[in-house]
């Protein structure tokens, strides 16, 4: 299975460790999926990183390991689509890396954006709580 994960999703997975995220990001170091991101994700997971709010609650050693894994294991999707489908403009590019990716799913807490498109192409969009169900 390939799966991407929104930034938010990575992101809550080193905040709380006993959440919904924290459950995929853990079946993903299992193994048992294939993560897709992009450049593009990276970057905006280590802008977002670096936010004071942030930066307080997430020791930079464990925001650096979250990066240096996605790098080193993840599956990097080089040619992004365009995509204007999300009804926020920022997002469009999720879309597009799970479209090039093959993503089978496209894991997101967007409840007003991305889940309620509910699919793109042959991705289905669910939020963590039902992804991380099917993985327990």
């Amino acid at each position: 299975m390939r799966v991407a994960l929104d930034t938010n999703s990575l992101i809550s997975a080193l905040i709380l460790a006993s959440g919904h995220p924290a459950t995929s990001y853990r079946a993903w170091i299992a193994g048992r999926f294939t993560l897709v991101t992009c450049d593009e994700q990276i970057e905006e997971l280590r802008a977002a990183l670096q936010k004071p709010t942030l930066a307080e609650r997430i020791r930079p050693h464990r925001a650096g390991r979250l990066v240096n894994e996605l790098r080193r294991v993840a599956k990097m999707v080089e040619q992004l689509p365009r995509v204007r489908r999300s009804p926020d403009p920022n997002d469009d590019y999720l879309l597009g890396f799970a479209e090039a990716g093959r993503a089978d799913c496209l894991v997101t807490g967007d409840k007003s954006g991305l889940l309620a498109l509910g699919s793109h192409g042959r991705t289905r969009i669910v939020s963590a709580r039902e992804f991380a169900a099917e993985m327990e």
